[in-house]
């Protein structure tokens, strides 16, 4: 299987180090492979959508010198495509209506047994049979089949989780009427022939359902590798839009590529461009990484 790898960066604010750091070892990662790099704009979340961001995102990657292959794929644009997807799943009655509040779904789960998963109160299936009486539907959500899911993660090692107990019926048609990114994801990376993501490590918690939502769709689903999250070193948070981290300097880029290089665990590369930086970088990726 020839090699596809993706980067789908959302555009709520520019590119920052962290960014980077995820950006940079999937483009390496597809490049030490021979393989294409695409990018997707994961815009299907409107209200935190900025505007003129993806094109501040575009220009950054331009100045680091990670060039994408083809068309770049736009989620807003795609909303009949995720239709047909949700409703082929409903055909089979893996989908139902649910009424429960965000806040309904809190209070349950702080009286049960699991704990939260990154920030995630496990769904109880309040409306997996029915909706209660006098309640309408305000999301949609996956019924999801008990089971153990395993997979290797080529940073992490062996992953394994059961959906159904620490995430429960997770959600594919938000309250707000917009797709769920979970449901996104998975059928932009089967369109895309998607074999391989490298993402950054906040991101694992999502990988079991996001396979278990692929099979059910009739795709196999990519390999995956989470690199380490950078923090803040005052205040120990994830760098991130939402905490204020500094965009990437694009007159910088050398800079901000052996920044990022470094933060994966390799040793500094000497070079006078990012051209001559990335054409260093992509065969001691490769040694790393092998498929």
């Amino acid at each position: 299987m020839h090699y596809v790898g993706r980067f789908a960066p959302s555009p709520s604010g520019p590119l920052h180090l962290g960014s980077l750091v995820a950006a940079l070892a999937s483009w390496l990662d597809a490049r030490a492979q021979g393989g294409r790099w695409l990018l997707r704009i994961e815009d299907v979340d409107t209200p935190r959508t900025v505007p003129g961001a993806a094109e501040t995102i575009m220009s950054q990657l331009r100045a680091m010198g990670l060039h994408w292959d083809g068309d770049i794929l736009w989620q807003s644009q795609r909303n009949s495509t995720y239709q047909q997807a949700f409703d082929a799943l409903a055909a089979r009655g893996l989908v139902y209506g649910c009424g429960c509040t965000r806040r309904e779904i809190v209070d349950s789960a702080l009286r049960g047994t699991l704990p939260a998963l990154d920030g995630e109160r496990p769904y109880p299936g309040t409306c997996r049979h029915g909706l209660p009486p006098g309640r309408q539907a305000r999301a949609w959500r996956l019924r999801v089949p008990d089971g153990t899911e395993t997979f290797i993660d080529r940073w992490l090692g062996p992953q394994q989780q059961n959906v159904a107990q620490a995430v429960g019926d997770f959600v594919l048609r938000r309250a707000d009427g917009l797709w769920a990114y979970q449901l996104a994801v998975v059928v932009d990376d089967a369109e895309q022939g998607v074999t391989d993501i490298v993402r950054g490590a906040d991101l694992l918690s999502s990988t079991a359902r996001q396979r278990i939502l692929a099979r059910l769709l009739g795709a196999e689903p990519p390999r995956v590798m989470h690199v380490p999250l950078i923090t803040d070193p005052d205040s120990g948070l994830k760098l991130s839009k939402q905490n204020g981290a500094a965009p990437l300097d694009i007159t910088r880029p050398l800079t901000m590529l052996a920044q990022a290089w470094q933060a994966l665990g390799f040793a500094p590369i000497a070079a006078g461009t990012p051209e001559i930086f990335l054409a260093q970088a992509i065969p001691q990726w490769g040694r790393r990484f092998p498929l």
